[in-house]
This record gives structure tokens, C-alpha cells and sequence, in this order.
């Protein structure tokens, strides 16, 4: 069987034909070709094409091209639903669904980078997805610090001497990070997602986030952030008031004025006149 996609892989280009060898047609032939080529070649050589737009084997809503393979072949190994959540993450740049997923891109865009040959940087892919799927089949619970001892000390130091120190949690260091780091591209981020990527109950999220953010709520402060971000925006006159609400994740215009009224006591036509008046 035949299989033909863009050329230049990366994540899905480089994931599906692993998923395929593996676990559907251990012969498969893949082929890379440049896009505007895809489709006629697909005819010519009788190929499927695939993780191209408008194909059977593509994207489907927020999944991609893996998800589909699985669904469609009926593939019902679990560590394959654990790899996928991660391929998903990575190849739509939604690193907060999975903590693997950043890690996933970087090696992959550093492999496409060194490899300029598809057909090579396939081979070299190949060891990747084998290592990440023994990971998901076998290694999920092991930790880098396998000395049994060791672990009981990290341990204790997480649970009672670094929770007296007064200091911020790890947890909420690296939510703050992620918050900071996605405001500008993932306006639609929420505690369940985050609260997988940080490996802490959702409820517990929710209960201690005041504590370390500024007295506020999950939301509140996502709200402030994006005010925050509102005003910057407004320096800029090339926008109009419409597109910031757009650009700051809000539903409406309407529900942007409300919302940056209740934080600066002005409306956001207001406040830029004010700006422009300085």
C-alpha cells in the first residue's frame, strides 16, 4: 500500500506513517511530494494521500490526521491514546494538553532542521515514535530518579519541608510560566487542561490559585492579563476597537467594553482618547 503526503515533515508527516508500519501495513511505502503535487500523484501511482486538506486521512476539528488513523483503523491500544493526545499537542502548537508535547515539536523541528533529505528524517523519525511509544507502553510511572531512597527524600521534600518555607509551589512557578507564555496564542486556556499538563487535581488548582495570583480567581486574572494585554494594543492605532476585543479573546465588543470598564473605570474608546490626548 501506497501512502503520499506534503514534503518537509515534521510531526503528523513523520507520526502517521509510524502509526502505519506499526500497526496496519508493516510494508507501507510512503511518498513525500511537494503540495500543489499530492493529489494528482496520489492518482498516478495509486497512493492514499494523506494530512492534506480536503482528503479522507486529514484533520477532523481540533484532532489531527494520528487521531483519525486510530479512529478509522480501530486501533484500541491505550498506549496509543496517550501518544496521540501528545502528536496532537505538538503538531497544533497546543503544548498545554499534554507536558510531552513541547518536547515532542522541539526534537522534531530540530531533526527537520538537520535532516534536508524527507526519506532520512523519516527513518530517524521512526526511532523516535518506537521510543515514544515503549515510554507510553511501559515507562509512564518512572521517574529520572530511580533510587528508591533518593525518591523518598524528594518526596518528603515536596510534601512537608518545601511547603514550610512560605515559598510559591513549583506548580504554581510553572503555571505562571505557562499562562505567561500562551496569553498571546491559547485564549481559550482553562484549569482542567492546565491542571493535566501540571499533573494537580483540578479542584486543588482551583482552591490554592488565589494564593500565589494576585488574590484572584482563575478567571479574574485571565481576564486581567487580557485587559492587560487590551492596553497595550490600544498604544497601537492601526487597531480598531473590534479587533482588539478580537485579539484579547473576547466574545464580543460589547463584552470587551464591559469587562475593561469594570478594570480602569473607562471605556476603551475613553481610554484611547485619553492616551492620544497625553
Amino acid at each position: 500500500m501506497k501512502w503520499i503526503t506534503r514534503e518537509r515533515p515534521k510531526i503528523d508527516r513523520i507520526a502517521c506513517p509510524w502509526l502505519i508500519k506499526r500497526f496496519i501495513d508493516k510494508d507501507a511505502e510512503f511518498i513525500y511530494a511537494p503540495f500543489d503535487q499530492v493529489v494528482p500523484k496520489s492518482k498516478s501511482l495509486d497512493a492514499i494521500p494523506f494530512d492534506i486538506p480536503n482528503v479522507e486521512y486529514t484533520h477532523y476539528g481540533d484532532q489531527c490526521t494520528f487521531d483519525y488513523i486510530i479512529k478509522k483503523h480501530n486501533l484500541t491500544d491505550p498506549s496509543l491514546k496517550v501518544m496521540a493526545l501528545i502528536v496532537r499537542g505538538a503538531d497544533t502548537d497546543r503544548h498545554d494538553i499534554a507536558s510531552q508535547s513541547s518536547g515532542l515539536w522541539a526534537i522534531s523541528a530540530g531533526l527537520s532542521y538537520n535532516i534536508a533529505d524527507d526519506y532520512k528524517l523519516l527513518e530517524k523519525g521512526i526511532v523516535i515514535y518506537d521510543a515514544l511509544y515503549s515510554w507510553a507502553k511501559h515507562l509512564q510511572n518512572e521517574k529520572h530518579t530511580q533510587n528508591p531512597i533518593e525518591n523518598l527524600l524528594v518526596d518528603v521534600y515536596k510534601k512537608f519541608l518545601k511547603q514550610k518555607s512560605g515559598k510559591t509551589p513549583a506548580w504554581a512557578r510553572e503555571l505562571k510560566e505557562i499562562i505567561q507564555d500562551q496569553i498571546d496564542t491559547n485564549l481559550t486556556l482553562n484549569l482542567k487542561e492546565l491542571s493535566q499538563s501540571l499533573n494537580v487535581h483540578p479542584s486543588y488548582l482551583s482552591r490554592e490559585f488565589s494564593k500565589y495570583f494576585d488574590d484572584l480567581s482563575f478567571g479574574d486574572y485571565i481576564r486581567k492579563l487580557r485587559i492587560e494585554k487590551a492596553i497595550l494594543l490600544l498604544n497601537d492605532s492601526k487597531h480598531t476597537l473590534a479587533e482588539i476585543a478580537y485579539l484579547t479573546g473576547f466574545s464580543d465588543q460589547s463584552h470587551f467594553n464591559r469587562i475593561f470598564k469594570k478594570y480602569t473605570g473607562k471605556s476603551p474608546a475613553l481610554y484611547r482618547k485619553s492616551l492620544r490626548e497625553k
